[in-house]
Order: structure tokens, then sequence, then C-alpha cells
């Protein structure tokens, strides 16, 4: 084969063409439409539901720090954010 050659790529399937069942769980999940108006937004992906709703959801802000605060907090590893949000809470006695 020629280097400047592209290998043959899978050929495409339509999903509409695919013989696939849909679970009671995944019809729960997916999006409704009605004369093409969203009705229900879809919850989560084919495979897995989506997160649970928060009684106390949190809202995303725009927010400058310091690259040194950012930076140490990052290096603590995963959720750095919510450790942020738990010293301001602790800073504001809250």
């Amino acid at each position: 084969m020629n280097q400047k050659t592209m290998p043959d790529k899978e050929p495409w399937i339509d999903p509409d063409d695919v013989d696939v069942e849909w679970t009671e769980d995944q019809f729960q999940r997916a999006a409704v439409y009605v004369g093409g108006q969203l009705v229900s937004p879809a919850n989560g992906t084919w495979t897995r539901p989506g997160r649970p709703v928060s009684e106390n959801p949190k809202k995303q802000v725009t927010l400058r720090l310091d690259p040194d605060v950012i930076e140490k907090f990052r290096a603590t590893g995963k959720g750095w954010q919510s450790r942020i949000n738990a010293e301001l809470r602790k800073a504001l006695g809250i």
C-alpha cells in the first residue's frame, strides 16, 4: 500500500437501520418531542442514567484567582474546585 493512500474506513451504518431494542429505562431517559418542540430533555446517555438532581445545585461563576493559588489547589488532585468551595465556606463561617 502506498503511504499516501489512506486505509479503507468502516462503512457508515445508518442508526435507523440498526436492530436494537430499547429497554424501559432507556425510554424513561429519552428526550420527548411533540410537534418538533422539546417537552422533556434527555436524562443521561444511551447506556447510563444522568446525575441525580441536587436539592441545592451549585451555580457557575467566573472567578479570577492568582495562578499560585490555582496551582496549589490543582496539586491536591481531583476535586480541587470543591476544596476551594469548602475553604471559602470555612472562611465565611457557613
